[in-house]
């Protein structure tokens, strides 16, 4: 491979037949300048088939291969065996492939199984932020390399939106960390709070910003407000028109960026005419970004380099944290009706706390129950 431009146009490409019969053209026609992989999502396979792993190896050799986590669940209050055991995978697969990064989600998983839940967001305590630090820095110890955060699309409240880039801010801060701004989850929270751009934007971290992820969703009805309808992070359909207006905004604000990823689910890609537009989307995201690269400096103001010293302390946690996560996972996953759910909700113990489950808007937790259930084995 030739150098890498100073910001690559890169796809999420997984072990999918789906995903990979739209990507294949692009790789053909060399026009993938880097590849993201969701490295957990193969930790459990039995063999990597042997063109899989020369493709991630041509990619990692040229210092173009970044990974990203799905299955952590960093927000956990609890540090769970499953987690040890994924940070020991994590460890032996960055020594197998070369990563210019490591991200993550931001949030804690519902549900019991630990590879089957929803991502949603956590209280912005101490206590949460006490957490989170402790698991970034762990997931440097493991991988030797930058490690980044991916903004959430989902949100209860307001206030917890325009909180969210300083949170994340926080986090990141002691392992010199970076930020993966996905403008489709951005999106989300626009519409669905209604915020304007240039507000919300200007809450985020900017400088903190190496990567940006572009994707399609889906719309939910809400029964609550039948006028009103959730836009949803599903990564099922084409990047909408809204998300490229996002992308062309937001591409000049970020001095540090490196790579800007279109990402869609193989459930998505499973006809001729998905994948030539997912083809299509690739094209106006190269365009978008082509232009940005003259003119920037040769490298990167922040190389987000995370400081590497030996972790001796046990893993953080949060008793009071876990049982308040275990509570509202029930809640989302078991109440019989709205009704019941913000009953249940008021009388639990995260009523009266940094949840602030009082000032929760409805259409959202009506969308959080949703996600939970939709989840629920």
């Amino acid at each position: 491979m030739e150098t890498a431009p100073r910001i690559c146009s890169a796809v999420a490409c997984n072990l999918d037949a789906d995903i990979l019969a739209a990507v294949y053209p692009l790789l053909e026609e060399g026009r993938v300048e880097a590849l993201e992989w969701a490295f957990d999502a193969l930790y459990w396979a039995e063999q990597v088939p042997e063109w899989f792993e020369a493709l991630l190896q041509a990619y990692a050799q040229a210092g173009r291969l970044i990974g990203h986590g799905v299955f952590f669940s960093l927000l956990s209050g609890r540090w769970t065996p499953e987690q040890q055991q994924w940070l020991q995978d994590l460890r032996q697969v960055a020594s197998r492939y070369q990563f210019d990064h490591i991200t993550e989600h931001f949030g804690f998983f519902t549900g019991q199984n630990f590879h089957h839940g929803a991502p949603l967001p956590i209280p912005y305590s101490a206590a949460a932020l006490r957490i989170g630090q402790d698991r970034l820095l762990r997931i440097a110890d493991a991988c030797r390399c930058p490690v980044g955060l991916e903004n959430l699309a989902f949100a209860y409240a307001l206030d917890e939106v325009r909180r969210h880039g300083e949170f994340l801010d926080q986090l990141l801060q002691p392992v010199n960390g970076f930020i993966i701004l996905d403008l489709h989850n951005l999106y989300c929270q626009l519409h669905n709070f209604e915020v304007p751009y240039e507000e919300l934007i200007a809450l985020y971290p900017l400088d903190r910003v190496r990567e940006i992820h572009i994707s399609g969703g889906s719309w939910e009805d809400s029964a609550l407000t039948p006028a009103r309808r959730i836009r949803r992070d599903t990564h099922d359909e084409a990047v909408p028109d809204e998300v490229f207006e996002l992308l062309r905004l937001t591409l000049p604000r970020c001095p540090n960026l490196k790579y800007v990823v279109l990402e869609q689910l193989g459930p998505g890609l499973r006809t001729e005419a998905s994948r030539l537009r997912f083809q299509a989307d690739f094209g106006r995201m190269e365009a978008l970004v082509q232009p940005q690269r003259a003119g920037l400096a040769a490298g990167p103001g922040n190389a987000f380099r995370p400081p590497l010293a030996p972790l001796t302390a046990p893993a953080a946690e949060d008793g009071q944290l876990h049982a308040q996560q275990r509570q509202l996972s029930d809640i989302l996953e078991t109440a019989g009706s709205y009704e019941e759910v913000q009953r249940r909700l008021h009388a639990s113990a995260l009523a009266g706390t940094d949840w602030r489950v009082e000032s929760w808007a409805p259409h959202m937790l009506e969308t959080a129950v949703n996600i939970a259930r939709k989840w629920k084995q």
